[in-house]
């Protein structure tokens, strides 16, 4: 038996270590695995954004679904959310199925990373299905998907902040302290570089005349929050240096980076057309919330309470219950994102996450990564070096 065992796990270790056709002609394999769910996540983004941009041309076809009322209802904001559904439907299963898996070559484990050709017939199967119910579980659904993305929202956040203190802690743990302290000098000083810069363009492009007072609110609190984390950071009790807050600083300037009404925004002119740039802005905005979901995913040991330090051989590589779990509340999100986070909203082509309801939950979200980062950083500054160390040591980005 041992025998047997050990012969499976070396040959987990060659399919890991191997190139990717090697992985992709492997039938029960977690490393390929989550690139195949995060390819079909992709595609069921591509496709709800379709449906709603786009879904005019296949009016026609959606009349034959009875609870379309001639098409209309199975397009725009509720095409969306019929397709936001089928995904996270999808997820959620495989959530359900995938929960208590702790060992490898286990029929759990085998399902999550094998069995494409049901999973292929089930999951277009689950983006239809959606189609066949009536407005008002959609409806339903829709208030739904506004809490389970606000936990999606706050476990990517954990997750960010977790990989920025990591970070942190890694160059500081090296033993070529000084040139490392260098190192960690120039990128928090390109980081600061680029949170004044942003705000500086935030206040040209979003602050055209001096009436419009909620812009510079938010703009100007930003810049006070990103000075109160530096603060924070560098107190004598905490020490957590410079990297830490410059990181978190081009976060919250990212997540502040968008207009409050049309009115004041310089670019609101040519933001009415679809153009090259606006085009631009929609697939990386897209790419970025599928990368996010993905990263997040992987990154389960960031929500472990307690480090194993005696890992078994044949333990999983990956939360698959949590890995398909942020996928399940990611298509949440990305139905929140399409839609404005508002069920009665109609979009314009190519937009994504714009209005007042997105406005609130981008600087709430802001506002929330300040606090946590900041509990963070006084939290750890109660505990020994050494624990501090070893918490944020198991919180990082598992991407590769």
């Amino acid at each position: 038996m041992e025998t047997g065992a050990s012969s499976e796990n070396n040959g987990y270790e060659v399919i890991k270590n191997g190139s990717w056709f090697i992985q992709f002609r492997n039938g029960y394999n977690p490393w390929m695995a989550r690139y195949v769910y995060g390819l079909m996540f992709l595609l069921v983004n591509l496709l709800a954004w379709v449906v709603r941009d786009y879904g005019r041309g296949a009016l026609t076809e959606m009349k034959k679904f009875k609870n379309c009322k001639d098409g209309l209802n199975c397009l725009g904001t509720e095409g969306v959310l019929r397709v936001s559904l089928g995904c996270f439907l999808f997820y959620f299963i495989m959530f359900l199925s995938t929960v208590a898996t702790s060992k490898t070559h286990s029929s759990r484990d085998k399902w999550h990373s094998g069995w494409w050709f049901a999973k292929l017939l089930m999951w277009p199967g689950l983006i239809i299905f959606p189609f066949l119910l009536p407005s008002s579980i959609i409806d339903l659904y829709g208030e739904i998907a506004h809490f389970g993305a606000g936990v999606f929202l706050l476990i990517q956040l954990i997750s960010i902040i977790s990989f920025i203190t990591w970070l942190n802690e890694f160059f500081l743990s090296q033993k070529d302290a000084e040139r490392c302290h260098v190192h960690v000098m120039l990128l928090a000083t390109i980081a600061y570089t680029l949170c004044i810069l942003g705000v500086i363009l935030m206040y040209i492009w979003y602050v055209p005349d001096p009436s419009c007072l909620l812009n510079i609110f938010f703009i100007t609190w930003t810049l006070f929050l990103i000075q109160l984390m530096a603060s924070i950071s560098l107190h004598p009790k905490i020490n957590a240096g410079f990297l830490t807050p410059s990181l978190m600083g081009l976060y919250v300037v990212f997540i502040c980076c968008e207009p409050v009404g049309e009115i004041c925004n310089r670019n609101a002119e040519s933001s009415s057309r679809t153009d090259w740039l606006t085009i631009i802005s929609f697939v990386v905005a897209l790419l970025a919330m599928v990368i996010a979901t993905f990263s997040t995913g992987v990154d389960s040991q960031c929500f472990q309470f307690r480090k194993d330090e005696n890992q078994e051989e044949d333990a999983i590589p990956y939360g698959y219950g949590f890995f398909h779990f942020v996928f399940a509340t990611g298509a949440m999100y990305f139905a929140m994102l399409l839609i404005g986070w508002n069920i009665h909203h109609s979009m314009k082509r190519w937009t994504i996450d714009v209005g007042w309801t997105s406005t609130w939950v981008r600087i709430v979200n802001e506002w929330l990564a300040v606090c946590i980062y900041s509990n963070l950083d006084v939290g750890g500054s109660n505990g020994t070096e050494e624990q501090t160390n070893n918490i944020r040591a198991t919180c990082h980005l598992s991407v590769l």
